[in-house]
């Protein structure tokens, strides 16, 4: 097979079921001036360099896959054919035109390519360009020699329509041959600019998430939301400590665990940590350590290096490297294997990781944030957690109460939950009636917070008008009795058990059948102490 005997019947095929196959693989037909929208967008977003490693960094995989499969799919004379095949095809796909015998950029004169999409679409929605801009075709023909040759060569593009030139003119050399002409544009290919370019949006879209957190916080103390630091409500003394020792730890780079039932806002005292930190700027990543098995934890905590398993197509960055600068909460801590346990405490001290298949270390910059519902000291005893990691994190240890501990933090944040699921909805905040309220505060929440946002979420969905009325509330809520108390003076058993009878019975509406059966006891005894207290009632009020 050679290069100029490739025609688009042997390499495109149409199913009207299947779609494309473009050379045997899946491929999908863009417009132009969709994929210009597309270079605007990414210009206007990262800017001309990062949008440059974008393309470059798509071109170039582009390239290598087609490659790869026009080697599975032809029997090609030899090499060179193979590799002449490259611009040709990105004809037959409509990216550029260039004549079949000048198609080979590792040439001394190059390739002169007689019409680029590329440079057309940056013309017509970034006007001219002040250097040459056809950043996926160098990305393409980057990739496409370098699976060929099986070694890394550069294309780089010297003239182009986009800069107004006549024409577009590209040249291939090896690392070697550019010498420190490829200095400049290296980067481009490797992701050193596309990282820092990201770096710097994410940073001014924290800063943008920041300035805007601190208005909604404004504007909700200037309406009387009770929402407080990092978006926690923390009436009750239990929570008001939580939150002071999160944002005095947050100063500091100690680790942090915390503990508490599932549910209780661990996750949310997490963000507070990181909020509050020198660290807020860079991103907060979080993994639950109990959903993926020990093998996946550890590529997605550590990374992998290409072939490093089957299906490692590609090098992976791990979460402790992607969470540089900024926190890494690891959720549900106590569930992780112990094999695991013992690579992250080294992580830990001595602030570097080995990704999977690789034998040499990177050095890592995170704050670790970790949280669990299981009692650690008791795992550690059993010898299911390491007693050096346990140590290792609770640096600074939180135990995050319970909301049935925390009963004065109930209805605000029920109301903050009723404001965020309003908004979310389109709908106008609903009120929360004073039968409402005394049942929300009866209920012993086991699900925590999360049960009280679920709870408030279907309420907002069920509620026909201004106010939330019992029946919008969830069967369990509605049907919970009032907690024992201790708020005065001590009480007698009989008149406890006055008060709890007749709360039964007007939960069953004053139904004596279904009361008695509740209670466990014959419908005689509950209709004699019924009289009795009527009694009672009528000798009071004489």
């Amino acid at each position: 097979m050679r290069a100029e005997d490739l025609r688009i019947d042997m390499l495109l095929e149409v199913d009207a079921r299947e779609g494309v196959r473009f050379a045997g693989e899946r491929a999908l037909i863009l417009d132009a001036v969709a994929l210009g929208m597309l270079r605007k967008q990414l210009v206007e977003m990262l800017g001309l360099a990062g949008a440059r490693a974008v393309l470059t960094r798509f071109g170039f995989a582009h390239g290598w896959r087609m490659a790869e499969a026009m080697r599975a799919g032809f029997q090609w004379s030899s090499e060179a054919e193979w590799m002449a095949a490259g611009g040709l095809i990105h004809t037959l796909q409509g990216l550029i035109r260039i004549r079949p015998e000048d198609n080979n950029p590792l040439t001394r004169q190059g390739v002169t390519v007689e019409a680029s999409y590329e440079a057309e679409q940056h013309l017509l929605h970034l006007g001219r360009a002040e250097a040459p801009s056809c950043w996926t075709q160098c990305g393409f023909a980057s990739g496409y020699l370098s699976r060929v040759a099986g070694r890394p060569l550069y294309v780089l593009e010297d003239r182009c329509v986009a800069r107004g030139d006549a024409a577009c003119h590209f040249a291939g050399r090896t690392l070697e041959e550019w010498g420190s002409q490829l200095e400049e544009h290296l980067p481009y290919f490797q992701g050193e600019v596309l990282d820092a370019s990201l770096h710097q949006v994410a940073s001014a879209l924290k800063r943008t998430e920041r300035k805007l957190r601190e208005r909604t916080r404004a504007l909700e103390r200037a309406v009387g939301e009770p929402e407080g630091p990092g978006g926690l409500v923390a009436r009750g003394p239990g929570m008001r400590r939580v939150v002071d020792l999160a944002r005095r730890a947050a100063r500091s780079e100690a680790t942090v665990l915390l503990i508490g039932e599932s549910g209780t806002g661990k996750e949310r005292v997490a963000r507070l940590v990181h909020e509050e930190s020198a660290r807020a700027a860079g991103p907060l990543v979080a993994i639950n350590c109990a959903a993926l098995a020990e093998t996946l934890l550890e590529a997605e905590l550590f990374g992998h290096a290409r072939g490093a398993f089957t299906g490692a197509t590609h090098e992976r960055l791990g979460l402790l490297e992607g969470a540089a600068g900024g926190t890494l909460f690891l959720d549900e801590i106590g569930e992780m294997p112990l094999g695991m346990q013992a690579k992250l405490l080294r992580a830990l001290q001595e602030r570097e990781i080995r990704r999977v298949g690789e034998n040499h270390h990177r050095r890592i910059d995170v704050r670790v944030v970790a949280a669990t519902n299981r009692p650690l000291a008791e795992e550690v005893a059993a010898g299911r957690f390491r007693k050096d990691l346990y140590y290792r994190l609770r640096v600074v240890e939180l135990t995050v109460p319970p909301l049935r501990e925390r009963r004065e933090d109930i209805l605000p944040l029920a109301q903050v939950f009723l404001v965020d699921v309003a908004r979310r909805m389109g709908r106008e905040v609903p009120g929360l009636g004073a039968d409402v309220a005394d049942q929300l505060q009866r209920h012993a929440w086991p699900g925590n917070v999360r049960e009280l946002s679920n709870a408030m979420e279907r309420a907002v969905a069920l509620s026909r008008g201004p106010r939330i009325e019992l029946e919008d509330l969830p069967e369990d809520v509605r049907s919970a009795l009032p907690a024992p108390a201790l708020t005065g003076a001590v009480r007698t058993l009989e008149e406890l058990e006055r008060e709890y009878i007749l709360a039964v019975l007007a939960r069953n509406g004053g139904s004596r059948t279904r009361t008695s059966r509740d209670l466990g006891i014959g419908a005689t005894t509950l209709y004699r102490k019924l009289k009795r207290y009527e009694r009672g009632n009528r000798r009071r009020k004489r």
